[in-house]
């Protein structure tokens, strides 16, 4: 047995374990065993500087946003802007685009960064850098945002997960521990998938299944107490401790009426962001909800203001409902994307990928209301002044406003050094 488990490569591992967990208690909530699990130092002792937001909603808008026909309206250059007008805002001297009219009255709670450049064009590598900090290498898996958020932040609620991502195939924990990896959740209305117990197993029978599990690994681990070894043992007790607990109905946004569905809008985009409120109220400390389609090479402006109308209406729903339950001083709600889009219009009435500049909307904990940072030069190709946010300096402003220490250091398998944010500066001009 343990000369064939050294032969399994670290999917088939996985695979694996997921596949006996389902086998033996009838049970599939196993969904932080999709990340890799490895060695690693323990980390310097968390500093203690005063946070001012609690938690995250970030919203990803996947396939590469057109900043110009959203968040970063240029008026001033009608040949760029094209046909989208720029509406007036809730903060004074603030515009955002004509598709976002609820949003902007919120512009008070809110700052737009207006010249957020990566080096990346395409789009896995940019938004591995967007999530991550660090350029995608094929030598190492570093660990998303959320990861982070979940290593240095620590649990409020230890029931439940502390990085939570909805609507798209979540990256793993990367070196860090498995359990901070991302709980996914494909379809915000059908709840926490496999979350509980097989039909054919009641409360007795399943005790006595889990009690075998046990005793049949219990030699193992005597033999093998290696991290790696203690972190699948693991899954299967946060797994089962989530299944026991009332903290389940956190995700199940049925308990909702159907005023605040409707406030949210009927997309999968609006209900992710109303079950992202309900992780929130249970203290989950990081949610992603994605939501793609901004891929406009062709016909742009039509499908931009299609999807804006999704956004619009969730977003302002997200944070009016926030506002209203007090939770808003305390949550950080971003949205961005991997990269941005050409200021010039292609002959499709299209755009396509622009790294140099795009836009960061972030409101909330944590966030000086009303604020823009930037400026794009006049042909909205490059930041003025060289006043460009690259994705590691956003991370740190969110990393800065949670009391994340920026400086932490955890080792990969191999010892080298990393941080939340890598060599990402916190911009203070956006926070309050």
């Amino acid at each position: 047995m343990k000369t064939d488990m050294y032969k399994l490569d670290e999917l088939n591992r996985r695979e694996f374990v997921a596949s006996a967990a389902k086998a033996c208690l009838g049970v599939g909530l196993m969904p932080m065993a999709g990340s890799y699990i490895h060695n690693s130092v323990s980390a310097l002792t968390p500093g203690s500087r005063p946070a001012k937001a609690r938690y995250v909603i970030y919203l990803n808008m996947t396939g590469a946003m057109s900043h110009l026909d959203t968040f970063g309206t240029n008026p001033d250059a009608p040949d760029i802007q094209g046909p989208t007008k720029s509406i007036a805002t809730s903060a004074d001297g603030v515009f955002l685009s004509e598709n976002l009219p609820e949003t902007a009255k919120h512009m008070h709670n809110a700052a737009i960064i207006k010249t957020m450049s990566t080096s990346q064009g395409a789009h896995e590598q940019a938004s591995y850098l967007m999530h991550t900090s660090y350029l995608k290498r094929g030598t190492i898996a570093h660990p998303t945002f959320g990861s982070w958020v979940s290593k240095l932040s620590g649990s409020i609620n230890t029931t439940i997960p502390m990085n939570v991502q909805i609507g798209s195939n979540p990256a793993g924990a990367g070196f860090l521990e498995s359990k901070h990896g991302p709980l996914p959740i494909g379809n915000p209305s059908a709840g926490l998938a496999n979350s509980k117990s097989a039909d054919y197993l009641d409360e007795s029978r399943f005790g006595g299944r889990l009690a075998l599990a046990q005793k049949m690994n219990a030699s193992y681990l005597n033999q093998y107490d290696q991290k790696q070894v203690r972190a699948y043992s693991d899954l299967y007790k946060d797994a089962v401790k989530l299944m026991r607990s009332e903290d389940l109905k956190a995700f199940d946004i049925t308990q909702e009426p159907e005023q605040m569905h409707e406030l949210y809008g009927k997309s999968n985009f609006g209900q992710g962001c109303l079950l992202a409120r309900r992780l929130i109220e249970n203290q989950v400390r990081y949610v992603e909800v994605s939501r793609g389609g901004w891929d406009t090479h062709d016909n742009n402006f039509e499908a931009v203001a299609t999807n804006c109308l999704d956004i619009d209406k969730a977003l302002s729903a997200l944070l009016l409902d926030l506002e209203m339950r007090g939770l808003l001083k305390e949550t950080m709600v971003v949205l961005t994307s991997e990269f941005g889009r050409t200021p010039k219009i292609n002959p499709r009435d299209g755009r396509d990928h622009w790294p140099y500049g795009f836009t960061a909307f972030l409101a909330g904990g944590g966030i000086k209301g009303g604020t823009v940072y930037g400026k794009m030069d006049k042909v909205g190709r490059n930041p003025e002044e060289g006043k460009f946010v690259d994705p590691a300096s956003l991370n740190a402003t969110i990393a800065h406003a949670l009391g994340l220490p920026l400086n932490d250091v955890q080792y990969s398998p191999s010892g080298r050094p990393f941080t939340v944010a890598h060599d990402g500066n916190p911009l203070f001009e956006v926070l309050a």
